[in-house]
């Protein structure tokens, strides 16, 4: 038996791959599935199942295009929504055989109501795995409020009772030998507090995950609700198109890997009113862009800020890529539901340029830069786009706080006549928050290179840190 994990580091998410003499079932498969279609033909197995976790909201499985593609049968939990495609709609308990392993349903409602995971019996009829989706994460256990926003008459306390019942009634009484395979480790937006691990034994999980202590109900669902900060926008479209079904995999790319001349490039962005999307590094794209592009660089947290900042899933996009990455961007697009990609300028920027184009810049300075400026003019102003939870921990004396996940009330601290230096923990948000604000007419934004962690290296600014209160005995 071969049980493999396939792990997509930018969505923190675990796929899996099971094989049993010649048959074979991925868990959770991302949208791209030629890579668990080539797996499966090089072992000369077929693919029977796609079992499903949950209805996804940060990404859109690949289970409708990997059954078409392989003839498999797609399995979800209990569940009353009507799906837009062929699936099996198992019952608790219900067992698959797949070669000689056996892979048993466990109905876990409660990070959404249809959540299931799956058990994993070895060729000898021992219990060895179990899949826990988002369930069970390691160090935490799924948020609850996500459902409510698809499903009107539930409400995350509801949920987080489910869940509770779930973790105590089908979970925990299961072998501690067990190794817990989640969907989702630190960095997804599905959890508050997930290990940078992704498995771990079900003993170990029972000892040192807060969610599995002794507490009552409503001490879980106190815990588990506090401190919850709102999902990104896009999770709600995600789990529809996860319900109803969508565009295959090699239509998006078809539609988006379509190369386009400077000049056909201009027209269809004036003609359609695409959005113009640059993947390249920040400060390469501080350098010199199309006028009113925005960037999000492809080797940052880029399904996060992509779902965060284009609210529509079916805003057209029109790209500029590093040259050789445009399927890599059309494909990472579309695993967070953004299938409307009508094309890439060929050539990239230089092609842009060299056709005699206009050109936009933005003006990206060091730590050191900003600490002279400082000098000569006193007090700037420090726009500081890092999330308030960072700002709070530490920030540079007198900067203002700004976030980038809220982008729209942000912007309206920021006047259009005065000048700001602007900073994220590294460049990549700064630079998100720059190109956004420039395309929107705001010209005098100024680039802090190197972020927070230069600004505080340099020992040129008061940094402002939080100190916890303590209470006076």
């Amino acid at each position: 038996m071969k049980v493999e994990q396939i792990y997509t580091g930018c969505l923190a998410q675990g796929a899996y791959y099971i094989e049993s003499e010649g048959e074979a079932a991925v868990i959770d498969p991302l949208r791209e599935v030629q890579p668990y279609i080539e797996k499966a033909e090089r072992r000369n197995a077929k693919i029977k199942y796609v079992f499903e976790t949950h209805f996804h909201a940060d990404f859109v499985s690949g289970h409708i295009d990997l059954a078409e593609k392989t003839g498999a049968e797609i399995v979800y939990g209990p569940t009353e929504m009507k799906l837009g495609f062929a699936a099996h709609i198992a019952k608790d308990g219900e067992e698959f055989q797949v070669g000689k392993a056996k892979i048993k349903l466990i109905h876990t409602p409660g990070h959404t109501m249809e959540s299931s995971c799956y058990l994993l019996f070895n060729e000898e009829g021992v219990s060895e795995a179990i899949f826990t989706g988002d369930t069970l994460f390691i160090g935490d256990v799924g948020r609850p409020d996500l459902a409510q926003k698809v499903v009107a008459d539930l409400t995350q306390d509801k949920l987080a009772g489910y869940l509770y019942d779930s973790l105590r009634n089908k979970i925990m009484p299961l072998p501690d030998d067990l190794i817990v395979y989640p969907a989702h480790g630190a960095g997804s937006a599905c959890g508050k507090n997930m290990s940078k691990e992704t498995s771990d034994t079900l003993g170990n999980q029972k000892k040192t995950n807060y969610a599995l202590q002794e507490m009552t109900k409503e001490e879980f669902t106190k815990q588990l609700v506090t401190g919850l900060t709102p999902p990104p926008a896009y999770f709600p479209q995600n789990v529809m198109m996860n319900i109803e079904g969508y565009d295959s995999i090699d239509s998006v790319l078809e539609r988006g890997v379509k190369p386009l001349t400077p000049a056909e490039f201009e027209a269809a962005a004036n003609d359609t009113g695409a959005l113009i999307l640059d993947t390249r590094a920040p400060q390469v794209f501080a350098k010199g862009f199309v006028p009113n592009s925005i960037n999000i660089g492809i080797d940052g947290s880029f399904a996060v800020w992509v779902g965060a900042m284009i609210p529509d899933l079916k805003q057209q996009i029109l790209l500029i890529t590093d040259e050789g990455r445009e399927e890599e961007v059309v494909t990472r697009l579309a695993r967070v539901g953004y299938d409307y990609a009508i094309g890439y300028l060929k050539g990239g920027f230089e092609a842009w340029k060299k056709s005699g184009e206009e050109v936009d810049q933005i003006t990206s300075i060091s730590a050191s830069e900003l600490a002279e400026i400082n000098k000569e003019k006193g007090e700037v102003n420090i726009l500081d786009v890092r999330k308030f939870s960072e700002f709070q921990s530490e920030h540079v004396l007198n900067a203002e706080n700004a976030p980038l996940d809220y982008i729209n009330e942000s912007m309206l601290k920021v006047d259009k006549s005065k000048t700001y230096y602007v900073h994220c923990a590294g460049g990549y948000r700064s630079m998100i928050f720059n190109s956004i604000l420039r395309a929107r007419g705001y010209d005098n934004l100024i680039d802090i290179n190197g972020g927070f962690k230069d600004l505080k290296e340099s020992g040129e600014f008061e940094i402002s840190e939080f100190v916890c209160p303590t209470t006076l005995l």
